[in-house]
């Protein structure tokens, strides 16, 4: 596309009910599509982020239901922009099964999702600072991955932890994903060691644009996100990244061809090989 792609990641600090996320995250939307963003990412949990069990399960609503995915998809339509709502928490739908859906919304310019995935990884963890994960608790994880189309090429969704599996990445990257995103929410320990350099080797592996909007700074549930929303070209190279934890927008533009170049350069993508499994 001439003139490449004007895209716009939204940082956020997203409130632990619904509706103060979606008056939390709206004017930084329409901050973005005023400036000219065509395509807008909000980071994972963008309708709420809420550790605490009996409060995030007051607040998980159905996906049809949930007063900031409505919204957000309202938005879109008002704006004529595409959303990805990086990911928001409702229920999974599953009969017998308590835990939320983890699940990236794309949104089209006329407010319709067109994709939908939900988090395949879910992070179970004991950090050496003694901070403790289980998302598998609460959250139901995906069985697939799943590619979009866009006016631009093919999107590839992933959240957060998924980043530290490259296989799937790869897997996206077959399907034609041009780009892939990473809506997501770090803890600041693994994400001062390991964001920028993860994301950087996502896009180099799979010669795609990978962005990744992320939750910063200090929550109501008392946890602490990593912040630094970064775009990362397909040879590696940061073409914009936050330098701070504080809600903003970051823009950037997407040359499309980017992407077709570096899989030529380096066509590691076309040179799999089988083999024996180590013993």
């Amino acid at each position: 596309m001439s003139g490449g792609l004007d895209i716009a990641l939204i940082q956020t600090r997203t409130p632990a009910t619904a509706e103060a996320a979606l008056a939390h995250v709206e004017p930084l939307i329409r901050e973005a599509a005023a400036g000219g963003a065509k395509f807008v990412l909000t980071p994972e949990g963008t309708n709420v982020l809420e550790q605490r069990r009996d409060r995030r399960d007051a607040a998980i609503k159905d996906e049809e239901a949930d007063v900031a995915v409505l919204g957000l998809r309202r938005l879109a339509a008002e704006l004529g922009i595409w959303l990805l709502i990086g990911s928001a928490l409702v229920r999974s739908g599953q009969t017998g099964d308590g835990r939320a859906a983890n699940r990236s919304l794309l949104v089209d310019p006329a407010g319709a999702i067109t994709a939908r995935y939900d988090k395949l990884h879910v992070f179970d963890v004991e950090l050496p600072n003694g901070e403790k994960y289980c998302e598998s608790a609460t959250v139901r994880p995906g069985d697939g991955a799943a590619v979009a189309d866009t006016p631009w090429g093919r999107l590839g969704l992933t959240i957060c932890y998924d980043i530290r599996f490259p296989h799937l990445h790869r897997q996206l990257a077959k399907a034609g994903a041009s780009m892939i995103a990473v809506p997501a929410a770090f803890t600041v320990p693994t994400g001062e060691a390991h964001w920028e350099v993860l994301l950087r080797a996502r896009a180099i592996e799979t010669g795609a644009f990978v962005l990744a909007p992320a939750q910063g700074g200090l929550h109501e549930d008392g946890r602490r996100t990593w912040g630094r929303s970064t775009v990362v070209g397909p040879w590696g190279e940061i073409l914009a990244k936050a330098d701070h934890d504080d809600p903003c927008v970051l823009t950037a533009k997407l040359d499309m061809e980017a992407a077709a170049k570096a899989r030529t350069a380096v066509p590691a993508l076309t040179h799999d090989r089988d083999f024996l499994p180590a013993r």
